[in-house]
C-alpha cells in the first residue's frame, strides 16, 4: 500500500507526521458518492495508526467517525471491508451507540456471505455486542463454531473465548458445539441452527482445521476449568490415541471423543499443560498422568515432545526414572539441525540443572559440543548449564571458553553468565582466584548497568563468604569505581567498602580510593563516600592515627557545595569523636527496619488525622530484621527474576519450590506486612473491632483443616491479642449445586481450667461455589497470667439448599447439616511474636538468672535440619542467621529470638546431635525478661 504515487515517498515518515485534526477533516471522503475504495482504505489505516500511537479521541469525534465509516458497508471491495472491520473494533470502545451497526454485521454473518466477511464480522460483532444482547446472536455463533470453514470456526471460537469473561453462563451452554469442533466429526440435528425445521435429519460437516482444534481446546478448558473431573476427562479423552487406539485412556473412552484425534500440535501442547494442572491440583492422579507424559515425550512432533519433557522436568515430585526419560529426549534434541529446538532443549536442561544437576550430568558431552554453536544463545545456555553440572576440575576449562565469546553475546546473556558464576562462587570457593579474575575482566568490557551490577554482586558475594579473597575482591572494586559510569553502582561499591574495609589488615588502602570519589564525583557519590569514610573512623578496631586521618578528611568535606554531603560529614565527625555507645548504636548496629512494616505503619499513622495529636510516631514499635535477612530476601527476589529469564515463570516456580525456603516465622518484610494486613482486616469487622484496641501479637500461618479435594475446604488462621484469641476460618464450597447458609464453626475446648471463654462468633450468611468466605470465633483469656494450652474440636455447621448451577437461584427449603474438621491446637508458641533482636548475645548474658533448660530425645526425626525446622515452628520465634541451615549433619547450634506477647524479650538456644537410628538429641535453653516465660517456652516442645 503506497500513500502517494511518488515511489521515493517515505511511507513510515508520512505515518509518523500524521496530524490528528487533518485526518478527521479527511474523513469527509467516507461520504463521497460513489465510494472511493482506495482513498477510504488509506484513511482508515491512518485512523488506526493514530489510535495505536496513543492519540486521544473524544467521544463525539469517535462517534461521528464511527457512523461515517458504517456507510462503507455499501462497498463490495474486500480489502476495504477488512479495514472497516478493524477500525470498527478499535473505535467501539470510545464511540457511543455502536450497537447500531449490529444489523450490518449480522448481514455479513449470513451463510451466503463471503467466508472472509463472515469471519471478520463475527470478530467485530463479538467485540461490540453487549452481554445482555448475546442471546440474540447465540444461534449464529453456535452455527459458526461447527462450520466447515476453519476461518469461520476459528473466529467464532476465539470470539467466544473473549466473551467468556463477561457472559460465562451463556458461553457454557455452547459446550456441545465446542466439543464437536474439537473432535472434528459430524453430528445430526432435526432443527437447523438458523431456526428452520425439517422432518429429515440434517448433517453438519465440522471443520478439520488444526487451528480450530487449538482454539476449541482452549475454550473447552475455560468452560470446564472449575470442574476438576471434567478437565481430567478432557485430558484422558485424547491421551491414548497413539498406542491405545480410539477407545480412550485405560479403555474407558468417551462418547464425545470416540474416534477423535488431536491433529494440532499446538492443541497437544495445551493438553499437556492441562494435564500438569490436574496433577498439581490432585496429586492422587499423578501416577496415571505421569504415564501419559512419558507417552507424549515419544510424540512424533518436536513441539509436543519438548513440551512433555519440559513438563516432567518441572514437576515437583518427579522420580529419577521419570526425569531420565525426559532428559534422554532432550539429549537427542541437542543435536537437532534446528536452532530453535536446540535452544528449547538446552534451556529446559538449564532449569533442571539447578534442582537436579545429577540428572543432567549425562548430557555434559553433548552440551560441550554446543559451546561453539553458531547461535550464541544456545552456547551461553550450554556453558551455564555445564557450570552447574560440572565438577571442580572442569570449571577452569569452561571459564576460559566462556571468556572467548563474552564480547559476542548480548547483555541479557552476559547477565545469565554472571549469575551462573555467582552461584559457582559458593559451590567451589577454592576457585575464588579464577572467578575473581573472570569477573574483574568482564567489568572492564563494554556493558549496560544490569550486566555490571550482576558482576559486582558476584564479587561482593565472594568477598563476604570467602575470607581469603576479601582483600583482592575489594581491590578489584576499588579499580572499578575509578572509572564507573553508573552512579548506583558506585554507591553500592562504596557502601560495601565501608562495611568490609575497616576489618581488613590495611584499611588505609581503601580510604585513598574512597576519598578520590569525594574529589571527582557527583553529589550522590560524594555523599556515599563520606558515609563510607565515617565507618572507617568509627570501626571497633580503628587506632587513634587512623581516626585522626579520617577526621581530617571529613573536616574538608564540611565545605562541600552540596548540603547532603556537608550533613553526612558533620554526622561522621560526631560518630568518630563521640562516645563508644553512640558508635555502636548508629554505625555498628547490624539491624535495620522491616521496610514493608515501616511503610504500612506510616500510612496508617498519616491516614488517622487524630494520631498526630495524640502521640508521636512510635518508631520502636516497628520490628527490626538483620541485614543478613534483608540481603537474603533481596537475593531470593533476584534469583526468582533470573529463573523467569532462564526457564520461564513455570520453571521458576518449580525451582523455587526445591531451593531452601525463607526462614519461617522470621520477622521479615513479608511476615510483618501480612500481620498488619490481618490486623486491619480484623479491625474492620464490627464484632471484632473492640479487640483492635490491643496490638495484634501474632498471626500464625494458615493450617488446612480438610483435604484439598473435599467438598468443603477449610483453613484456619490463629490471631493472638493480649487478652483475646481469634480463630479465622476461610471456607470454600466446591459443590456447584449447593448454596450454604448460616455457615458457622462450632469449637469445643479441652481447656479444663477454663482460661479461655468464648465471647463472639461471626458466621457466613451465604456461601456459594467458587466464592470463599470467612467465619470467626473469638475467645477471651479470663486469666491474663495463665497461658492456655488446649485442643479444639471443630465442626462446620450450616443449612444446605439445592440450586440450579445455571441460574444460581437456591430452593426455598433446606436442611441443617454439619461437617467434621481437623482439630486446632493452641500452645505457648502462639503467644510469641517472632522478632529479630540485634543485641541477642548481650541480652543472653544479661538474663542468666532467668534461664530454663530441658533435654529432649527426639527419635522421630531423620535429620537435624528437619528437627530444627520443627522446633522453629513450635517456638514461633525468629531464627538468627544460619539457624535453619546446619553445616554439619552430626551437630548443630541454633539461636532464636522473639518477644512474649510483644513485650518481654526472649532468647532461645538449642544444641542438637544426630545419630543414625537414635534420632536427634536436643538441649533447649531459654532466657527471658519475664522469668515465667522461660519455662512456658520450654513447655512448647514438651
Amino acid at each position: 500500500m503506497s500513500w502517494k504515487k511518488d515511489e521515493d515517498t517515505d511511507e513510515l515518515g508520512a505515518l509518523m507526521n500524521l496530524d490528528h485534526s487533518v485526518v478527521l477533516q479527511e474523513a469527509r471522503v467516507f461520504n463521497a458518492t460513489p465510494i472511493r475504495p482506495r482513498q477510504s482504505r488509506l484513511l482508515l489505516a491512518k485512523i488506526v495508526f493514530l489510535l495505536y500511537r496513543g492519540d486521544t479521541m473524544t467521544t463525539v469525534e469517535a462517534t461521528n467517525l464511527f457512523f461515517s465509516i458504517t456507510k462503507l458497508f455499501q462497498s463490495d471491495d474486500m480489502s476495504l471491508r477488512q479495514m472497516v472491520y478493524l477500525t470498527i473494533k478499535e473505535l467501539s470502545t470510545i464511540s457511543e451507540d455502536v450497537i447500531m451497526v449490529t444489523s450490518s454485521l449480522m448481514k455479513d454473518m449470513q451463510p451466503k456471505s463471503e467466508i472472509t466477511y463472515r469471519a471478520n464480522a463475527i470478530r467485530a460483532l463479538c467485540k461490540i455486542v453487549d452481554p445482555s444482547m448475546l442471546a440474540g446472536i447465540e444461534r449464529f455463533l453456535k452455527a459458526a463454531i461447527v462450520e466447515k470453514s476453519g476461518l469461520i470456526a476459528s473466529a467464532a471460537l476465539v470470539s467466544s473465548l473473549h466473551l467468556f469473561n463477561s457472559a460465562k453462563d451463556v458461553v457454557r451452554r455452547w459446550g456441545n458445539e465446542v466439543s464437536e469442533a474439537l473432535n472434528g466429526k459430524s453430528f445430526s440435528s432435526n432443527t437447523s441452527f438458523f431456526g428452520s425445521s425439517s422432518s429429515a435429519s440434517q448433517s453438519k460437516v465440522v471443520s478439520t482445521s488444526s487451528i480450530v482444534q487449538y482454539h476449541a481446546i482452549g475454550l473447552l478448558y475455560a468452560i470446564r476449568q472449575h470442574d476438576r473431573m471434567a478437565v481430567l476427562k478432557l485430558v484422558q479423552s485424547f491421551s491414548g490415541q497413539q498406542s491405545k487406539g480410539s477407545g480412550g485412556w485405560m479403555g474407558g473412552g468417551s462418547s464425545s471423543s470416540s474416534g477423535a484425534a488431536l491433529r494440532s500440535n499446538a492443541a497437544h501442547v495445551m493438553l499437556i499443560r492441562y494435564a500438569v494442572r490436574v496433577m498439581e491440583n490432585d496429586p492422587s492422579l499423578a501416577p496415571t498422568l505421569h504415564g501419559l507424559l512419558e507417552e507424549w515425550i515419544k510424540h512424533r512432533s518436536d513441539m509436543v515432545s519438548l513440551e512433555a519433557a519440559r513438563a516432567v522436568c518441572q514437576l515437583k515430585d518427579a522420580t529419577g526414572k521419570q526425569l531420565t526419560a525426559a532428559v534422554n529426549a532432550l539429549q537427542l534434541f541437542l543435536s537437532s539441525p534446528k536452532a530453535v529446538v536446540r535452544f528449547a532443549a538446552i534451556r529446559t536442561l538449564n532449569g533442571l540443572a539447578r534442582t537436579a544437576p545429577e540428572a543432567v550430568a549425562p548430557c555434559n558431552v553433548d552440551m560441550e559440543g554446543l559451546i561453539t554453536d553458531g547461535n550464541r544463545s544456545v552456547a551461553t545456555f550450554a556453558i551455564t548449564t555445564l557450570l552447574k553440572t560440572g565438577n571442580e576440575a572442569s570449571v577452569e576449562r569452561l571459564m576460559k571458553q566462556m571468556q572467548g565469546f563474552m564480547a559476542e553475546i548480548s547483555d541479557e546473556f552476559k547477565i545469565i553468565v554472571a549469575e551462573a558464576v555467582r552461584s559457582l562462587c559458593s559451590k567451589f570457593p577454592a576457585k575464588h582466584a579464577l572467578f575473581l579474575g573472570f569477573l574483574s575482566g568482564v567489568l572492564r568490557d563494554e556493558g549496560g548497568y544490569e550486566f555490571k551490577r550482576a558482576a559486582i554482586e558476584a564479587i561482593v558475594d565472594l568477598a563476604k563468604h570467602v575470607g581469603e579473597c576479601r582483600s583482592v575482591a575489594l581491590g578489584h572494586l576499588c579499580e572499578f569505581i575509578e572509572d564507573c559510569e553508573f552512579t548506583k553502582l558506585s554507591v553500592r561499591v562504596l557502601h560495601f567498602l565501608g562495611e568490609e574495609g575497616p576489618a581488613t589488615a590495611r584499611p588505609t588502602v581503601y580510604i585513598r580510593h574512597i576519598y578520590n570519589r569525594v574529589v571527582l564525583e557527583n553529589a550522590v557519590v560524594r555523599a556515599a563516600a563520606v558515609s563510607a569514610l565515617a565507618k572507617f573512623g568509627a570501626a571497633a578496631g580503628a587506632d587513634a592515627a587512623l581516626q585522626r586521618s579520617v577526621r581530617v578528611l571529613l573536616t574538608r568535606c564540611l565545605d562541600d557545595r552540596d548540603d547532603e554531603v556537608r550533613d553526612r560529614a558533620a554526622w561522621g565527625l560526631r560518630m568518630t569523636g563521640g562516645a563508644e555507645g553512640l558508635r555502636a548504636r548508629y554505625v555498628r548496629d547490624d539491624s535495620t527496619f522491616s521496610l514493608a512494616a515501616l511503610e504500612r505503619r506510616l500510612v496508617e499513622y498519616c491516614a488517622d488525622p487524630q494520631a498526630a495529636k495524640r502521640a508521636r510516631f512510635d518508631l520502636a514499635a516497628v520490628p527490626r530484621i538483620s541485614r543478613a535477612q534483608e540481603e537474603e530476601t533481596r537475593h531470593r527476589v533476584r534469583m526468582d527474576a533470573m529463573d523467569e529469564v532462564l526457564t520461564g515463570t513455570a520453571a521458576a516456580a518449580a525451582a523455587a519450590s526445591a531451593e531452601p525456603k525463607p526462614e519461617p516465622k522470621a520477622a521479615d518484610a513479608a511476615a510483618e506486612d501480612a500481620r498488619l494486613q490481618y490486623a486491619a482486616q480484623l479491625a474492620a469487622i464490627p464484632a471484632l473491632a473492640a479487640f483492635g484496641a490491643q496490638p495484634l501479637v501474632s498471626s500464625q500461618r494458615s493450617a488446612e483443616l480438610t483435604e484439598a479435594e473435599t467438598e468443603y475446604v477449610v483453613r484456619c488462621v490463629k490471631h493472638v491479642y493480649e487478652r483475646h484469641v481469634v480463630f479465622q476460618f476461610d471456607v470454600a464450597n466446591t459443590i456447584a449445586e449447593q448454596v450454604l447458609e448460616q455457615v458457622e464453626v462450632a469449637m469445643e475446648s479441652d481447656d479444663i481450667a477454663g482460661v479461655l471463654q468464648p465471647v463472639v462468633a461471626v458466621s457466613i450468611p451465604e456461601l456459594r461455589c467458587g466464592a470463599p468466605a470467612t467465619a470467626y470465633v473469638g475467645f477471651e483469656r479470663a486469666d491474663c497470667d495463665a497461658v492456655p494450652a488446649a485442643a479444639f474440636a471443630c465442626t462446620l455447621r450450616f443449612i444446605v439448599k439445592e440450586c440450579d448451577p445455571a441460574t444460581g437461584e437456591p430452593e426455598d427449603d433446606g436442611f441443617e447439616d454439619d461437617y467434621s474438621l481437623e482439630s486446632v491446637d493452641l500452645g505457648p508458641g502462639d503467644f510469641m511474636q517472632a522478632t529479630y533482636i540485634p543485641e541477642s548475645q548481650a541480652l543472653w548474658e544479661a538474663l542468666a538468672a532467668s534461664e530454663s533448660v530441658e533435654s529432649f530425645a527426639l527419635s522421630s526425626f531423620a535429620s537435624i535440619e528437619e528437627c530444627v525446622a520443627k522446633v522453629c515452628d513450635l517456638l514461633s520465634m525468629c531464627p538468627l542467621e544460619g539457624a535453619l541451615k546446619p553445616k554439619s549433619k552430626a551437630a548443630h547450634q541454633a539461636v532464636f529470638t522473639g518477644k512474649w506477647l510483644g513485650r518481654a524479650k526472649t532468647v532461645a538456644r538449642t544444641r542438637m546431635t544426630f545419630q543414625k537410628g537414635a534420632g536427634v538429641t536436643m538441649e533447649l535453653a531459654v532466657r527471658s525478661e519475664d522469668p515465667a516465660v522461660s519455662e512456658l517456652v520450654v513447655s512448647a516442645i514438651a
